[in-house]
């Protein structure tokens, strides 16, 4: 039987009860075709220890909750209703974790990390110490007020742009994401590509990221980067370097929507029966820690949702960061690791 631990969310709620979202939890002792399906007892399985970090190569922040979006696959629950933002005391902090455990790369990310007051100030200083910047964006923020020179921005600071495009279809991406954002994103796509994003330049590097539309596991990564690519250079003239895809975690607003169309357990078994062994190398909590907006330590980002924290031998605060023993972390994980472990993986 699956359960759920901690608070309850009502559906479509933008905030979880106490900050975070529910934890999926497998009874002891269910079993699903003779195979024990808790996450930790797979990989002991495996390799016969817990997973464990292989160093750290990002500091990945998360600037806080608030987003001018609300999209039904969201797994932090972002929304414009949204308070939570890092503080610029935290972000000095974090930068000067940087230089001295010297991580050479910040991964920027929210919410819609630009609506944090601090952010612009946090990309211009790490760059100034040298680090590369990549910067999670929804694109459509580029259409806020006050936010339309965030592409001029980007290119002139040669930060890196992960932009979520949930499908290269007008229908789909309106559907999760709301009418009219597909457009604002195709808009924003050609804006980059005119200031020499996606021509080749390590500087001005342009990846898109896909998201299922439903509850469904994620297909091969090649196959939809060959997709995408020839849909959005045939249609709209646009190009991008990488595309990465992205399982659907069931967590936050796509919990909401599973247990609300009564899919919920349906989909959990899908991703334990596509759990495939070989992404354990490759999986981001292996090579990242993720710092919440008032400067905790989590695995990743979803960690961060449920509140569950890095390993209690670690120190869990960045103003306490020690690389050495973060490095070599016994990795958290609950049942929505399945997320990031099935069919190719969340790499």
């Amino acid at each position: 039987m699956i359960v759920f631990l901690g608070g309850v969310t009502s559906s479509g709620s933008e905030e979880a009860a106490g900050g975070k979202f529910q934890r999926l939890q497998i009874q002891p002792g269910y079993k699903r075709g003779g195979t024990t399906m808790k996450f930790s007892d797979r990989i002991l399985g495996i390799q016969q220890e817990p997973l464990r970090a292989g160093g750290i190569e990002i500091l990945q922040v998360n600037m806080g909750y608030r987003c001018n979006m609300a999209c039904r696959h969201c797994h932090t629950g972002a929304g414009p209703g949204r308070s939570e933002e890092m503080d610029k005391e935290t972000i000095d902090t974090v930068l000067g974790a940087m230089i001295e455990a010297d991580i050479d790369t910040l991964d920027i990310t929210g919410g819609a990390p630009e609506l944090n007051p601090h952010f612009r100030y946090l990309v211009r200083e790490a760059g100034g110490i040298g680090r590369h910047v990549i910067v999670r964006t929804n694109l459509t923020i580029f259409f806020e007020e006050g936010m339309e020179d965030l592409p001029e921005f980007y290119a002139d600071n040669a930060v890196e742009v992960v932009a979520s495009l949930p499908y290269y279809s007008e229908k789909d991406v309106n559907r999760v994401r709301g009418s009219g954002t597909f457009q604002k994103s195709i808009k924003a796509l050609e804006k980059l590509n005119s200031l020499g994003y996606a021509n080749g330049s390590p500087e001005k590097r342009l990846n898109l990221v896909y998201n299922p539309a439903g509850a469904f596991v994620a297909p091969s990564q090649e196959t939809l980067e060959e997709d995408y690519r020839k849909e959005l250079g045939r249609r709209y003239g646009v190009s991008f370097d990488r595309l990465y895809v992205f399982v659907n975690m069931p967590i936050g607003r796509f919990r909401d929507y599973l247990i609300g169309s009564s899919t919920f357990e349906k989909y959990i078994e899908e991703l334990m029966a596509a759990f495939n062994p070989v992404t354990l190398t490759g999986v981001m909590c292996g090579h990242l820690i993720n710092v919440g907006w008032d400067g905790t330590l989590y695995d990743c980002d979803f960690n961060q949702m449920l509140g569950l924290r890095v390993d209690g031998a670690c120190p869990g605060h960045i103003k306490d960061f020690d690389r050495a023993r973060l490095a070599v972390r016994k990795i958290t994980v609950d049942e929505h690791c399945y997320g990031c472990t099935a069919g190719q993986g969340s790499t």
